[in-house]
């Protein structure tokens, strides 16, 4: 990729800080623009315009019988494993262009000179066709046919040899314009500067085509703010943007990771200038969406393409799917499938391994292979990419054979693997803790000659870490750091959620001080590991230890951890903490250190402060976490605090919209959530609240195979969940008992017995579940051969059900403890306790 080019003279920043400055005074007429932040404390209302679709705007707060739509970063799936899959597989623009006959013969002949070194020689082969070619159409057809070919040397000499034979200034005009497009298709960035100001000192460079070809030739190596400073500069140039080149800076904007309000300014600017936006301008909106999983957003622009007489093609619909998925709306993907056929757009290979990839991220296995037989089927080849998703989709399910019959598919074809191959391989046998593979894997990967890459690094630390094998993840890192590549948020998040789970919580903190000196900046990935770790019932190790005081160099640092992990996996005892309430605090400062950076929370981030609100010691203290919550999401707040209160008959509306959110996510995501929110309505006493949630999940198979009549199966769950469903469970057979059906002969209820723990056997859910069934006489016993099972005969089972004395057991009631009338605390509290500590983060 082209590096950023030296200071640019010619141009300067100042007018791009004016553009969006006077922009921001302009009104708020999009429809399709996201809805503001959550935290903002009132929305303004966007004016309306006639056929456009307005889009749902949050409401400032709860109300009974509203159910205002959850923040976008709520479901997003942040993956610090990002890999662009924006394979658009386009061929090769042709733009129409009047060429002669002759310069299809010049194009073969110079395609297969193998001399371009000789400047004299192959001028001498362009002169032989001059004669017979068709002045500046000619040439730029050679131009651009060249640059597809890959052949940027002999473009340049036939630009330079053609300009100096071209008298007529707009002729030349043209040709700069060809010379710059194609340059920058190439990433030459930098060559493709100098071409331009030479043709601008020329007398000729001074053209909307030729600014609009160098703002796209920036945009295409992400250097989006330059080719702001470019499109800015027109004006002192006596020359006003056509469609080209607004269609080039909104495209070089979106590649450039803008937001997605920025970009649109542009299309404001378009409209009100009376250049009306075509195809391109839309499919590069769509990007920008797809980019950042704007879902909502994306299907407005989508609509308004329509209503505009715009025809989509199979690009739009491509890039609308990818913002659908990366979204989570992989129900709707199919929707929006089945419209590109009622509108005779035939899906390709893209749209297949677009959604093929969603499912497969959403754990939805099953649909993604249903659609690699439907792909089979209609005869669509598979490529490179389809194959990396299938192979990714097999390792994970363990179906080692098909993975097998896969890459020996691959090679069939003459596809070979490469990295994105062999990263799928490490992290599907990662994931199962085949360790002997990823080893074998990665073997084969360094005697193939595939070059591993930061991601194939941050895997192999990921997995090592995770597996307590840290002798192995230190010698990763060690030969990452050998190779020269530069560490990014992905490795340091591997890193830093290795040590939360190892308990060195301080190690772990300290390491995102060490990222950020690095000039890394800490993602909603990386704080939920340091958040998910304070809330967690095991003492931490102190901040204050000695690796804390660590001034060593960022490598040294991270050697020193793994030496200590290494050092102490076996016999390492977390240390208690003094007080809990530092505890509280600590996770404080994460949080507000999130809001300080701008950092969207997810729901993975309310999951982990919903557990450390469970195992907070007073409703005080949980109080205190639930604000912080409110500042993040005001609907995620509501429903909480409102089911803690024990008012859900005012928020279970707002409630159901929030699980259908979460029916989007993958399944793992899901039953966190869950388990987390029924674990703290039961540690409050809201055990009938609990209850309902818990019901819920099940409806929703949140939980696969949770109860028969005969079988009640707690895996997954956590201990409020799972008590809450005991509950439920035997008050079902206690139906079945009194409607005069027979009950099986063997009652049984499963926890499992902990074989996932830190230490097998010692599973939380198994003793919590059996304490549970002490404490109401039921009679059920930990089964001989299975100590995750319990067991009752079907006739002791009913006899005890039938007690007068059952039903008042198994009925659930709410009533909040531990100070039940206390309210939230103030902010202005909250203010206080905040100056009470000792910032843990820099």
């Amino acid at each position: 990729m082209a590096s950023t080019p030296p200071h640019w003279s010619l141009f300067t920043a100042t007018t791009s800080n004016n553009r969006h400055t006077r922009h921001q005074q302009q009104p708020n007429h999009r429809q399709w623009l996201p809805p503001p932040a959550p935290r903002s404390l009132s929305s303004p209302s966007p004016v309306s315009l006639s056929n456009r679709k307005k889009l749902p705007t949050f409401s400032p707060l709860l109300t009974p019988n509203s159910s205002p739509p959850l923040s976008s970063d709520f479901s997003g799936r942040r993956s610090t494993r990002f890999v662009s899959k924006m394979h658009f597989n386009r061929p090769k623009t042709t733009t129409s262009t009047r060429h002669t006959p002759a310069a299809e013969d010049a194009l073969h002949s110079l395609t297969a000179f193998s001399g371009a070194d000789d400047e004299t020689t192959f001028q001498s082969l362009i002169s032989t066709f001059e004669p017979t070619l068709r002045g500046s159409d000619d040439y730029t057809f050679l131009l651009r046919e060249l640059g597809n070919r890959g052949e940027c040397d002999k473009a340049l000499l036939l630009y330079e040899f053609a300009v100096q034979r071209e008298r007529r200034k707009n002729e030349q005009g043209k040709l700069a314009s060809a010379m710059i497009g194609t340059l920058g298709r190439l990433g030459k960035v930098s060559i493709a500067k100098t071409v331009f100001e030479s043709a601008l000192s020329g007398g000729y460079g001074n053209t909307v085509y030729a600014f609009s070809a160098l703002i796209s030739a920036y945009g295409r190596s992400g250097l989006h703010n330059v080719a702001i400073t470019v499109f800015d500069s027109m004006k002192s140039y006596g020359l006003r943007p056509n469609l080209v080149t607004y269609n080039a800076v909104i495209d070089a904007c979106g590649k450039g990771g803008m937001e997605f309000s920025k970009v649109a300014e542009f299309f404001d600017e378009m409209e009100r200038n009376g250049v009306q936006p075509d195809r391109i301008t839309f499919n590069s909106l769509l990007g920008v969406c797809s980019r950042g999983g704007l879902w909502e957003v994306a299907r407005s622009l989508f609509d308004e393409m329509a209503n505009r007489k715009i025809e989509q093609d199979v690009f739009s619909y491509n890039t609308l799917l990818d913002a659908i998925c990366k979204g989570g709306q992989m129900d709707l993907s199919f929707d929006i499938l089945a419209q590109m056929r009622g509108n005779r757009i035939t899906p390709n290979v893209v749209t297949y391994s677009t959604v093929i990839d969603g499912f497969a991220k959403a754990g939805r296995f099953v649909e993604a292979l249903s659609l690699f037989d439907e792909m089979r089927h209609l005869g669509i080849a598979l490529d490179r990419v389809s194959y990396n998703a299938l192979l990714s989709i097999y390792t994970k399910a363990g179906r080692d054979e098909k993975a097998l019959d896969v890459l020996r598919e691959m090679a069939s074809v003459g596809i070979k693997k490469d990295v994105v191959t062999y990263n799928a391989l490490l992290g599907g046998y990662g994931k199962r803790g085949k360790y002997v593979e990823v080893k074998s894997v990665f073997d084969e990967m360094k005697r193939e000659r595939v070059l591993p890459n930061l991601l194939t690094y941050s895997t192999l630390i990921d997995v090592y870490s995770k597996g307590g094998l840290y002798r192995e993840a230190m010698e990763v890192f060690r030969e990452f750091k050998s190779v020269g590549l530069r560490g990014d948020v992905v490795l340091y998040s591997a890193l830093i959620d290795a040590l939360c789970k190892s308990g060195l919580v301080g190690s772990a903190v300290s390491l995102i001080d060490e990222m950020t000196k690095e000039g890394i900046s800490p993602n909603v990935v990386t704080y939920n590991s340091i958040i998910d770790a304070f809330g967690r019932s095991a003492a931490m190790e102190s901040r204050d230890g000695s690796l804390s005081t660590s001034t060593g160099t960022e490598e040294n640092r991270v050697i020193e951890i793994f030496e200590q992990l290494t050092t102490e996996s076996s016999n390492r005892k977390k240390k208690e903490c003094e007080e809990g309430v530092n505890e509280l605090f600590s996770m404080l400062e994460v949080i507000r250190k999130m809001h300080q950076l701008d950092i969207k929370p997810n729901v993975v981030t309310f999951s982990a402060i919903l557990n450390a609100c469970s195992r907070c010691n007073s409703f005080e203290d949980a109080s205190v976490l639930l604000e912080e919550l409110r500042v993040f999401d005001n609907q995620v707040y509501g429903v909480v605090h409102g089911l803690l209160m024990g008012r859900r008959e005012n928020v279970w509306l707002q409630a159901r919209s929030l699980f259908d959110k979460l029916k989007e996510m993958d399944g793992s995501t899901t039953s966190a959530f869950y388990n987390a929110l029924t674990d703290m309505l039961w540690h409050f006493g809201q055990k009938r609240g609990a209850q309902l949630v818990a019901l819920e999940g099940r409806s929703r198979q949140v939980w696969e195979n949770v109860w028969s009549t005969s079988c009640l199966d707690l895996h997954l769950m956590s201990s409020g969940a799972a008590r809450a469903m005991v509950h439920a469970w035997l008050l079902n057979i206690r139906s079945t008992v009194f409607e005069g059906h027979e009950l099986p002969k063997v009652m049984s209820i499963l926890t499992g017995w902990g074989k996932h723990s830190k230490v097998v056997g010692d599973g939380a859910l198994r003793p919590a579940v059996e304490a549970l069934l002490r404490g109401m006489n039921a009679p059920f016993y930990l089964s001989k051969c299975n100590m995750g099972r319990f067991t009752s005969s079907s006739s002791v089972v009913a006899s005890w059900l039938c007690e007068s004395a059952t039903l008042e057991l198994l009925t659930l009631h709410d009533h909040l403890t531990t100070k039940a009338n206390t309210t939230m605390r103030s902010r202005d509290q909250q203010g206080q306790d905040s100056l009470k500590l000792q910032p843990l983060l820099l």
